[in-house]
C-alpha cells in the first residue's frame, strides 16, 4: 500500500506485463513441485475423478439454476401483459 501510495502519480505501463510473467512463473513452479511429489503422481487418477465429478456437478447446477431463473423471468413478463 505504501509503494502504491508513493507511485500513485507515475505511469506504470509495465506492471501488467510484470504481473503476467510472475503468475506464469508461479504456475510453472507449482507444476514442477506437484509433478515431483510422488503422492500427487500416485493419486492423479483419484484427483482426476474428483475434478470430473466437481465439474459435472457445477455444470448441472448452473444449468438447473439458469433454467429456473429463465422460468421466473418468463413468468414475470407474462404477468406484465
Amino acid at each position: 500500500m505504501a509503494v502504491g501510495y508513493l507511485l500513485r502519480g507515475k505511469r506504470l505501463a509495465y506492471v501488467g506485463t510484470a504481473v503476467t510473467v510472475l503468475i506464469w512463473t508461479l504456475l510453472f513452479v507449482l507444476g514442477v513441485e506437484a509433478g515431483s511429489n510422488p503422492q500427487v503422481i500416485h493419486g492423479i487418477s483419484d484427483l482426476g475423478l474428483e475434478a470430473l465429478w466437481l465439474s459435472l456437478a457445477g455444470i448441472a447446477g448452473t444449468l438447473l439454476l439458469s433454467w429456473a431463473l429463465w422460468q421466473w423471468i418468463k413468468r414475470g413478463k407474462e404477468g406484465d401483459r
